[in-house]
């Protein structure tokens, strides 16, 4: 039996997760369990997880949800999808899911996830991905998920290929847009590109994706943000295409004028937000490099204040 561990049944952990535990709910090769807490963990235990989206609705049920993961004991595949700021308390926390042969696959925003779970597990196999979806926990046990895309990428430069083939089958049989990536540091800084900027400016204007683009001196500021974190990359051996600023706004354009980051909506409700990973993270980089980011830096120190 291949056992599966979702930590983190939030926007992402729930859309994801939840299509795990209805495909395989009544199978004998995989297993699903939740690691969620308070209110979200009794409802999902009461009514099984509800997840919304704008083609259909179902009902996920785990093979059990839990805030204590000594109930699950030691997983194959450990999916991490906590938040940035989270991380280290909660892989920590985690230790008797994670035996010798668990796979830990972070889905969390930010560039930094692989060295900080691999500062702790150093012996663990630690991969990488990165999701494109807009999903939020509406409440207790409901997510809900906005916007036609919904694609999660992941891989390795050095993981087991058997187990990364493995993983590949189990996500795109439970219907899940799954993309084993060749290049996946490339895949995981391209979406790292879209997100850091757009939280950070969405959090900074208080403003959506929409009001975003309805603005020029708005624009103006994405695009001087874009400017800086295309040298941070570069000065790390990432190169964009050419047109990564098109497809950015064409992404953009994409989305319900209302869509906004989950830092922004984070700051609206007064709760702790991933700033530090989502924009201070550019502005570390950027002194590490010797690359000039006053855009970033200006934004970064006036979120921090708020």
């Amino acid at each position: 039996m291949i056992k599966i561990a979702v930590a983190g049944i939030g926007g992402v952990g729930g859309y994801f997760g939840g299509r795990l535990a209805r495909h395989y709910h009544t199978s004998d090769e995989v297993e699903v369990y939740f690691i969620a807490r308070g209110e979200n963990e009794t409802a999902i235990r009461q009514h099984g997880l509800k997840v919304e989206t704008p083609g259909s609705t179902f009902t996920a049920y785990p093979k059990l949800v839990t805030s204590n993961s000594s109930l699950i004991g030691e997983v194959d595949y450990l999916i991490c999808s906590t938040k940035s700021y989270d991380l280290e308390q909660s892989i920590t926390q985690l230790k008797p899911c994670i035996g010798k042969n668990t796979i830990i696959l972070p889905l969390l925003n930010g560039i930094d996830s692989y060295e900080r779970i691999k500062s702790i597990y150093p012996k663990n196999e630690v991969w990488e991905g990165c999701v494109y979806i807009v999903s939020r926990l509406t409440e207790p046990g409901l997510v809900t998920v906005t916007g036609e895309n919904n694609a999660l990428f992941f891989g390795s430069t050095n993981g087991t290929s058997a187990r990364l083939d493995e993983a590949l089958r189990i996500f795109t049989d439970a219907g899940i847009n799954a993309t084993l990536s060749q290049n996946i540091q490339q895949t995981i800084w391209e979406k790292y590109l879209f997100i850091s900027t757009i939280a950070t400016l969405t959090s900074y204007l208080d403003t959506s994706i929409g009001g975003i683009l309805a603005k020029p001196e708005n624009m103006e500021l994405l695009y001087a943000l874009l400017a800086e974190f295309k040298q941070v990359a570069k000065a790390k051996g990432i190169v964009f295409s050419e047109n990564s600023l098109s497809a950015i706004t064409d992404r953009m354009g994409k989305l319900p004028y209302e869509t906004t980051s989950s830092m922004h909506t984070d700051y609206q409700k007064g709760k702790a937000t991933e700033v530090d990973s989502l924009t201070g993270y550019i502005v570390k980089l950027g002194k590490q490099l010797n690359i000039p980011t006053p855009t970033y830096e200006k934004l970064y120190t006036e979120l921090k204040n708020k």
